[in-house]
């Protein structure tokens, strides 16, 4: 079953934003999230409605960060890009009018709100700024400096 990276994708390049001066362009963020620059532009315009992030068009211009990392979690990022399906697994609705169906379908419906709830209230206990300081850690542990350019070379 394929899952679904997108929040995963768009921390992954925030991340690297917060460490490049000045503005990222579609397609260094694009190589990043090894997706295509219209689909980083079409993620990144829902973050920019909510203010987390600004763009500047023309020569040097780009996606760059526009929020304290430190006021933004996990779920704020989770919610701009739409709130998407966080569970890959879902009900069998092939007999709705069967009695064991909607039986079953009553007991995981409760489950996978539970376990929604609670997963959006951890996101929301996680902020932008304590990614930051987990990779900053790991890249000091490593020796090495960050560049965007060469983070993802092969």
């Amino acid at each position: 079953m394929k899952r679904n990276s997108q929040l995963s994708g768009v921390l992954h390049v925030l991340l690297h934003m917060a460490e490049h001066d000045g503005p990222v362009t579609s397609e260094a963020l694009a190589r990043a999230m090894m997706t295509n620059p219209v689909v980083v532009r079409r993620v990144m315009a829902g973050l920019r409605e909510r203010g987390y992030v600004r763009s500047e068009k023309g020569h040097g211009g780009g996606w760059s960060l526009a929020c304290d990392l430190s006021k933004v979690t996990l779920r704020d990022v989770h919610e701009a890009l739409g709130g998407p399906s966080l569970l890959a697994i879902g009900n069998r609705t092939e007999a709705p009018g069967c009695l064991v169906e909607q039986a079953v379908n009553a007991a995981l419906d409760t489950a996978f709100h539970d376990a929604e709830a609670l997963l959006l209230e951890r996101l929301g206990d996680v902020t932008l700024a304590q990614l930051s300081a987990d990779f900053h850690s790991r890249l000091a542990a490593r020796g090495g400096i960050h560049q965007l350019e060469k983070a993802h070379e092969g």
